[in-house]
């Protein structure tokens, strides 16, 4: 048998004292060998980023590593020097995070960062250190090779980021690359193209890999082995044909259960008078020109109509870039268009001044990505789901029978109102950020990209939440996602938006079944462990 790459053995990691718990990670032993993917799968607080941290020398302050050894090359890696971790890093043990944009430096263009890995290891001569740049943007497949070595990260895309952050981590040819959760932020495409270039890369160069993520969908595509751990414990273990096809655990198979399926609804059409009727809206970006240079247009929204009745979900989905969240934020005029009508009960929201728009605000809310940056840390949730109906002209006594009636309704309990919002997981917040849209007595709620960043039985807690809301309240909901798996267990129809248009709309069953134009084949053609075809 090939000896491993990286053997962890017994391995514990403590948390500060006062925590919800003494251990991160709890006596937890694994191999990874040389040329296999193993996929460490659990759902946030599991423990498999905080491992990942602890071979990388980034264990945030107060938490230290407790008991056990991490063997790599012979030597425990855990108890390296910070001089042998740092040699270590980059050279022999690589890592991608999950935000790029957030581990590049936004000030360097992409090919200095590049080259920084090789003068951080005293590697190779300045023209050296830019040739080998060039070599491995073009080896992760970036386009314009030429272009992407002087362009800064802001001016790449999501999936490009993540392939130059991939070329970094590629730069000395490490031996162990761990990813954790690099594509969970991706569009289906992109993702699919970044789960290839692991794939190949793995092949070509016969690194080891620990990935990291909470999508069965992806481990179906790339794992060799995985791991599923809970609360710092390694639950379940096998190869990813024995874990997805008969798990054995009752927490693997609650987190199988979990994911949106292929299987795809039939549902009824949707009758009622509409809650939201878009048309022929457009919104132009123009940057950039000067003398004798026109400026640079993006279509961000191109002559789209389209309607969503009272009680409908219709469902956006998309690629990064395709418009859709634009037109999100137009319907609720975060975006202002410059064409078009947007008539919400029959008020054209395009058309209201500063002073009517404030007036009319209440009849469409948005449920965002992320409910923490949404809420202001300042304020207890009790003026979070007040402050907007007062200013409406509800009484304060009123507004605060209603917040806890709210809160109740989203599943929290109304003596919730009186704790802040970093008491409160992820997915109660997403819950929160509900119940603060329904407090204004919408039309239309706008959810974009709502539960995007949740675990899967968070998610699916979300959604069937979702499902209660607007069967009980008749809530019309314009969902937005690059999740087709989730799209379609929530929507009654899909509208696909690509590069600015509307491209197909039509029935979930029949989009999903039966889609019409090559880019939605395409979009369903990349989902992850993707089966559809079925209906149900």
């Amino acid at each position: 048998m090939t000896s491993p790459t990286l053997s962890i053995e017994r391995l514990t990691i403590d948390l500060p004292a006062g925590a919800d718990r003494q251990f991160a990670v709890h006596k937890c032993s694994y191999q990874i060998l040389k040329g296999e993917i193993l996929c460490v799968v659990g759902e946030s607080g599991s423990g498999k980023s905080m491992t990942a941290n602890a071979l990388m020398g980034l264990l945030p302050s107060g938490v230290k590593v407790g008991a056990g050894r991490a063997m790599f090359g012979g030597k425990d890696i855990l108890r390296l020097s910070e001089g042998d971790q740092r040699a270590m890093r980059g050279d022999r043990v690589a890592m991608i995070f999950q935000e790029p944009m957030t581990a590049l430096n936004p000030l360097m263009r992409i090919g200095d960062q590049i080259a920084e890995v090789f003068a951080a290891h005293k590697r190779h001569s300045p023209a050296q250190r830019r040739a080998r740049a060039l070599e491995l943007i073009t080896e992760v497949g970036l386009p314009d090779p030429a272009k992407i070595i002087r362009a800064y990260p802001f001016q790449l895309s999501g999936g490009q980021r993540q392939r130059a952050m991939i070329a970094m981590a590629l730069a000395l040819e490490p031996e162990l690359l761990i990813a954790d959760e690099p594509t969970t932020a991706l569009d289906v495409t992109t993702q699919a193209q970044i789960l290839k270039l692991i794939l190949d890369l793995r092949d070509r160069r016969g690194m080891a890999v620990m990935f990291i993520t909470h999508d069965f969908g992806v481990v179906e595509e790339i794992a060799d082995r995985v791991i599923v751990m809970r609360h710092g414990q390694i639950v379940e273990a096998g190869t990813a044909a024995d874990v997805l096809q008969d798990p054995q655990h009752d927490y693997t198979k609650a987190l199988l259960n979990a994911i949106p399926s292929g299987h795809v609804p039939q549902s009824a059409p949707v009758t009622n008078a509409p809650a939201l009727q878009i048309k022929s809206l457009n919104k132009v970006y123009r940057t950039g020109g000067g003398f004798m240079k026109p400026p640079r247009e993006v279509r961000a929204i191109d002559d789209i109509s389209l309607t969503i009745a009272k009680g409908e979900v219709l469902g956006l989905v998309g690629e990064s870039g395709s418009g859709k969240s634009t037109l999100g934020r137009a319907v609720v005029r975060l975006v202002t268009p410059d064409s078009g009508q947007i008539l919400v009960g029959g008020t054209d929201m395009a058309a209201l001044n500063d002073a009517d728009l404030r007036a009319a605000r209440h009849k469409v809310q948005m449920v965002f990505q992320d409910p923490y940056a949404s809420l202001n840390p300042r304020h207890k949730i009790m003026r979070a789901l007040t402050d907007g109906p007062i200013a409406k002209g509800v009484s304060k006594a009123d507004a605060q029978a209603r917040a806890r009636e709210l809160m109740e309704i989203v599943g929290l309990g109304a003596e919730a109102v009186d704790r802040f919002p970093h008491e409160f997981s992820g997915g109660q917040r997403q819950r929160i950020g509900i119940a603060r849209a329904l407090a204004m007595d919408p039309e239309l709620i706008i959810a974009d990209e709502a539960v995007s960043a949740l675990d899967v039985s968070i998610q699916a807690q979300v959604l069937n939440l979702l499902r209660d809301l607007r069967a009980r309240m008749n809530l019309s909901i314009l969902f937005i996602t690059h999740d087709l798996r989730v799209a379609a267990q929530l929507c009654d129809r899909i509208a696909v938006m690509q590069k600015g248009k509307l491209v197909e709309i039509g029935q979930t069953s029949e989009v999903f079944l039966r889609p019409q134009h090559g880019y939605t084949q395409k979009l369903l053609a990349a989902v992850p462990g993707g089966d559809w075809g079925k209906t149900g």
